[in-house]
């Protein structure tokens, strides 16, 4: 059986997703539903069980999982780069994934997790994920350093020569639509060309960017969730890796890429940046992909135009945008 923590979340749901489109079903999805559309992530999917994150952390530590369990993908975690509840996310996002990196360590079980690109902070450190560089890094959002937090802990420990991590940038793609706020700015571009015709961007606040020229690493969700697979697929492949396209682009690059995906003409509107985002806005984010290529995992990442193509085309615009194993085909 395969533990999927955050399996009805954002990247988590993609990633069963693809195990069902390879015909593995026998996954226990683990998650917090709460009150919004997280569910309907779930519906297209096959899956042995579902349990609550708090339950299945009890069960686990008493013991109930013992040799079902192969592997636990540890998707879950309060992804909000404006949570302000430091005590919650040190708890769910730190110490959660200690006790299952701990467990699994201690059962000799894959586990594999979710670290993030938001680790590097405004990357003056640049975006390395050489592990001598792990300790410099200041991360400038407490979410950010909660995952930190993981990372210097399973660096102190020694454990990354049996774990996996990996740094997501920017993700996007379908399945994030209960993210609210923190949704990619594809799906948000396209709900305000569709509704006003334009797009808003932030004005830059940095005098080394003009106005849209800011840029970041941006990945498809189903680029994501073929590597995680391969992650899983090759067990002694471990340590801390980047995880984006290894290529920036600005937000007029997407942009446009929607506009085009929409076959709009192009109107873009600049508006200030909100002053809790000045001084912990990232301008620049590439990741650095050096390290997960020397491990052997060479797939190529579809480029940025197409996959916002799919992205809207094939889910934005369509009756049913969830993720459906046969899509993997």
């Amino acid at each position: 059986m395969i533990v999927v923590t955050g399996g009805a979340g954002f990247i988590g749901s993609a990633f069963a997703s693809l195990l069902n489109s390879q015909g593995v079903d026998d996954l226990l999805i683990v998650d917090n539903l709460g009150s919004n559309d997280k569910w309907k992530n779930l519906v297209n999917l096959h899956y042995y069980d579902y349990l609550h994150k708090v339950d299945f952390l009890e069960l686990l530590i008493a013991g109930n999982f013992d040799d079902e369990i192969d592997a636990i993908v540890h998707m879950g975690a309060c992804s909000s780069t404006t949570e302000r509840d430091a005590d919650y996310l040190v708890e769910n996002n730190y110490r959660y994934s200690r006790h299952l990196a701990e467990w699994c360590i201690e059962h000799g079980v894959r586990f594999i997790y979710a670290s993030s690109g938001a680790t590097y902070g405004t990357g003056e450190m640049g975006f390395s994920d050489d592990f001598a560089m792990l300790s410099s890094l200041h991360p400038v959002n407490m979410y950010g350093y909660s995952k930190q937090m993981f990372d210097m802990w399973a660096l102190r420990s020694g454990v990354f020569d049996s774990i996996a991590g990996v740094k997501f940038f920017n993700v996007f793609g379908p399945n994030e639509y209960h993210k609210g706020a923190m949704r990619s700015m594809v799906v948000k571009a396209f709900e305000q060309i569709r509704d006003t015709g334009k797009v808003k961007l932030f004005r830059s606040d940095h005098e080394d960017y003009a106005d849209g020229e800011q840029k970041r690493d941006f990945i498809y969700v189903k680029d994501v969730a073929r590597v995680v697979n391969w992650l899983l697929e090759h067990p002694a492949v471990n340590g801390l890796f980047n995880l984006g396209s290894g290529r920036a682009h600005t937000w007029l690059d997407l942009a446009n890429a929607t506009f085009l995906a929409m076959e709009r003409r192009p109107q873009i509107e600049f508006v200030d940046m909100p002053e809790e985002l000045k001084g912990r806005y990232q301008y620049f984010t590439e990741a650095c992909m050096d390290r997960l290529r020397a491990s052997g995992c060479d797939m190529a990442f579809v480029k940025l135009e197409e996959a916002v193509a799919d992205y809207i085309r094939g889910y934005l615009l369509t009756t049913d945008p969830y993720l459906d194993p046969g899509d993997w085909q």
